[in-house]
């Protein structure tokens, strides 16, 4: 008796409040024809069916010319907002606010791409006249018509905004960066979200002024978000190498990235640290050992011991990469833990930390039996005893790529000999893994 009353007294309470499932129903003429949802920004195409202006441009961006709803080829793209339905959804919103109903704020008009080319326009000229207000005002203009909507930014990204940006940020770098790093800190901001770079924008960004700047603002910069936002571009910029060759004969960079990955910021300019070392140390053999004499394979060792896995990915990329020179190898032969770091990393972070692991692992017993006239003993008998073979062995089982697969098929050979009377098997790390068949 009384649980029927409670569940009956529950009833009226959610009928009191408006039980907006069993109560609201949305008209169906305020609904989008294609996501069947209330609209939020209807336009009338020109045969005539009223959309979501969001719904209608999904459908024409994915190479569709005709009216989903007539089938009819549309005479033209143009959306016509259509004001009057707008205003008829809005007000019901207001009527049934009571059943959960959210009023529909009024909806931006859209930036066109004459707007954004005239825009441009004059960030070109105030660049030119070396105007840092008034190009400023511009590109704050810019950042705000991207702020409102997604459709805005690929349409101001598909106007050339970003070759422009980066040229007006090559004419303030090369005037100076502290008379003009307002505006140099805006421009980086707005690039920030055009990734991945186009062509115009990587050969502006590349020249020598311009990586000067983004390093002075990774030494300089006040903010997180300056400092994120440099890093970000000059990751983006190594994809090239010849940036790679011009951004390593630039002083203080290694010291900078050093920094960052010893005391961190904040994870994703840590992760972008790593990154941007990786493609340093991985075409430029003067940071690899400059990076060496800096203590980076101690500290990177020391920081994976407890790290999140993204960030131990890229650890384990940079340190296999400095182990590509002899100063690195012999670096990390004398660091105690080496071995145990690298073997525990093995199928417990990624297919590719498992392949960084390997790798380093088949350079440092190459390195030792070098070193010691073709005896290697040394490092085997360490990676067995923390239980090498058995997770290089699984590794091979549950498959991985052609090089990897050669490269452990190495390591075991190598550890072969040794593994009757030293291995040992640490069963933690074999727990919960499945085949990839």
């Amino acid at each position: 008796m009384v649980f029927g009353w409670r569940k009956r007294k529950n009833f009226l309470n959610r009928q009191r409040k408006g039980d907006v499932d069993a109560e609201l129903v949305i008209p169906s003429h305020f609904r989008c024809p294609i996501s069947l949802d209330l609209m939020k920004d209807p336009v009338t195409l020109s045969s005539g069916i009223t959309y979501d202006r969001e719904s209608i441009e999904k459908w024409l961006e994915s190479g569709n010319f005709t009216c989903p709803v007539t089938n009819q080829v549309l005479r033209s793209f143009d959306q016509i907002p259509n004001h009057t339905l707008r205003k008829m959804i809005q007000e019901w919103c207001v009527e049934n606010r009571k059943f959960g109903a959210e009023r529909i704020p009024t909806p931006r008009v859209p930036v066109t791409g004459i707007e954004v080319s005239e825009i441009m326009f004059g960030v070109k000229d105030s660049a030119k006249r070396l105007d840092p207000c008034g190009c400023l005002d511009l590109v704050k203009k810019i950042r705000t018509w991207g702020s409102e909507s997604e459709r805005n930014r690929r349409c101001i990204v598909q106007n050339g905004t970003g070759g422009a940006l980066a040229a007006a940020f090559d004419e303030f770098a090369k005037d100076s960066y502290e008379r003009n790093e307002i505006v140099l800190e805006e421009i980086l901001s707005c690039l920030n979200w055009m990734l991945p770079f186009d062509a115009e924008t990587q050969n502006y960004l590349g020249s020598k002024d311009s990586l000067g700047c983004l390093v002075w603002f990774l030494r300089n910069g006040g903010s997180t978000s300056v400092k994120h936002n440099s890093i970000v571009a000059l990751k983006e910029l190594v994809e090239i190498q010849r940036h790679v060759e011009a951004l390593a004969g630039i002083e203080g960079l290694a010291e900078i990235l050093f920094k960052f990955i010893q005391h961190p910021i904040s994870t994703k300019i840590t992760k972008s640290s790593l990154m941007l070392s990786f493609q340093l140390v991985s075409f430029n053999d003067k940071i690899r050992k400059l990076f060496v004499q800096m203590g980076l394979v101690s500290l990177l060792l020391e920081s994976m011991i407890d790290t999140e896995r993204s960030i131990c990915e890229r650890a384990l990329g940079v340190l296999d990469r400095l182990c590509d020179c002899n100063e690195g190898r012999e670096e990390a032969y004398r660091n105690a833990l080496t071995i145990p770091v690298l073997v525990k990393k093995i199928l417990r972070v990624s297919n590719l930390a498992s392949e960084y692991s390997i790798s380093t692992i088949g350079k440092l017993i190459k390195h030792e039996q070098k070193k010691n006239n073709g005896d290697g003993s040394m490092i085997l008998v360490e990676a067995l005893q923390v239980g090498a073979f058995q997770k290089v062995l699984l590794l091979l089982q549950l498959g991985c790529g052609d090089e990897t697969k050669e490269k452990a098929t190495e390591v075991l050979k190598s550890m072969n000999p040794y593994r009757t009377t030293l291995e040992c098997i640490e069963t933690a790390d074999f727990k919960n893994l499945k085949r990839s068949f």
